[in-house]
């Protein structure tokens, strides 16, 4: 009797572990499907986002409030990314959004900075006031060449 209940305790103990270890493999992982974050999501239009991936983060003075949902190109020969920004954070019309980068050869990501209008984009609503990535190869070329202005 003194065995069942010691093999019932180490089964119970390794079926307690699995499910400990699957629980902190899909919180650490950020499985979006489990998060009770409620997001909306904003269009923007950009000439050149060179180096956004889907994932790649939204942030505002730093802080992360979303993430890129998809990339495409428009009929228009623009670039349209779908930004899903966090339900808490309000984006005035008049915002601008950047693509930047972090360090010199660091992941690209996307830079909000609020406007001060009193109206906010809507769910599904585009974004039009943008800022380009930097090519840095084009203007390295340019410079080792002579052909930047002063």
């Amino acid at each position: 009797m003194k065995q069942n209940g010691l093999e019932l305790f180490v089964g119970l103990f390794i079926v307690v572990g699995f499910l400990a270890f699957g629980y902190l493999a899909l919180q650490l992982g950020e499985v979006s499907f489990l998060s009770a974050r409620k997001s909306y999501v904003i269009n923007a239009e950009f000439d050149n986002i060179s180096g956004i991936k889907k994932g790649a983060a939204i942030q505002i003075a730093g802080v992360v409030v979303g993430q890129v949902r998809d990339t495409w190109l428009g009929k228009d020969d623009l670039a349209h990314v779908a930004l899903q920004i966090d339900n808490g954070v309000k984006v005035p019309v008049d915002s601008m959004a950047s693509v930047k980068t972090q360090g010199i050869v660091g992941d690209k990501y996307i830079q909000l900075t609020l406007g001060s209008d009193e109206k906010l984009f809507a769910d599904g609503g585009t974004m039009v006031d943008t800022e380009s990535a930097v090519d840095l190869e084009s203007l390295i070329s340019k410079f080792a060449f002579g052909s930047v202005k002063k």
